[in-house]
């Protein structure tokens, strides 16, 4: 095999290859929707940026395991072609003040180092913010599947932030458990005034569900409610009970004109005042009860 045949060979890459790059994947493609403002949101770009890069099989050039070839230069060029891609998709998710830092920078793995080194610091006052968000968090009328994934998010991000353990010794156990209690009292606490009977049997409950199993339960509940609403069901009730046996029936009192003292008719309508009709003829006054005569 001549020397041009086996360049070609080496050029042919399998998809699976991390030097492998598809037509899609150029330089001023925006691999996740964040930019990095600093310490206040490195964690969960870091994590963006990760899963899309593992997407894309090219983690190695971020980790450093995807090394540049010295022996074969066809593979060399590729290496330097996928590495200025994923540097570029780095440098798309930054803000503009750090992209002013790293733009002459060559070396992917470099940059994500840095970025890591610098902006990869636990803000306690990050962690209070976040803190207080979560548990100032309510339903306020909202759906629960939408108020539920607004504290999932929030839940996520400070569990990243705190780095709990990943052991499954007892101690690691029952700070887990500790911390779904902790998200099952939010959870429940943020809930509007109407879900209160069914948060008082969920915390009667023993033991305590975890916040996806309240979740699903209150879930199922807002479902019912919607398909029965109280309103129409009161309604519905109160039509199919009658009239109440107790209460008096009510007795409508007689017209009266403050004019003529005739009943059967008000003042607005008085004949002495708007006029009598064509061909009306006046009925005689009865001398026993002349009050009781009406037009």
């Amino acid at each position: 095999m001549g020397p041009t045949n086996a360049a070609d060979k080496m050029s042919n890459l399998d998809f699976a290859d991390p030097l492998y790059l598809h037509s899609s994947d150029t330089n001023n493609l925006s691999i996740i929707n964040l930019k990095l403002n600093g310490t206040e949101n490195y964690s969960i770009w870091a994590s963006s940026m990760e899963l899309a890069l593992l997407v894309k099989n090219k983690t190695g050039f971020i980790d450093g395991t995807c090394v540049k070839s010295t022996t074969n230069p066809i593979l060399a060029k590729k290496w330097e072609r996928c590495n200025s891609v994923v540097l570029s998709w780095i440098l798309n998710s930054i803000s503009e003040e750090l992209y002013v830092g790293q733009i002459f920078s060559k070396i992917a793995s470099e940059v994500w180092t840095e970025l890591k080194e610098t902006y990869n610091k636990i803000d306690e006052s990050i962690i209070y913010n976040l803190h207080r968000q979560i548990n100032s968090t309510c339903q306020n009328g909202s759906s629960i599947s939408d108020y539920y994934h607004k504290l999932n998010c929030m839940w996520r991000q400070y569990d990243k932030l705190i780095d709990l353990p990943k052991c499954t010794c007892a101690d690691a156990t029952d700070l887990s458990n500790f911390n779904q209690r902790i998200k099952l009292m939010q959870f429940l606490m943020g809930l509007d005034d109407a879900y209160q009977p069914l948060r008082t049997q969920i915390l009667s409950k023993e033991p305590l569900p975890t916040v996806k199993n309240a979740f699903a339960l209150i879930s199922n509940e807002e479902s019912h409610r919607a398909l029965n609403p109280s309103g129409k069901t009161q309604a519905t009730a109160f039509a199919t009970r009658g009239p109440d046996p107790r209460r008096k029936p009510y007795k409508r009192e007689p017209l009266k004109c403050s004019h003529c003292n005739l009943t059967g008719h008000t003042i607005d309508k008085c004949f002495e005042i708007v006029g009598y009709p064509p061909n009306y003829k006046k009925k005689k006054q009865s001398s026993k009860s002349p009050t009781n005569l009406k037009q």
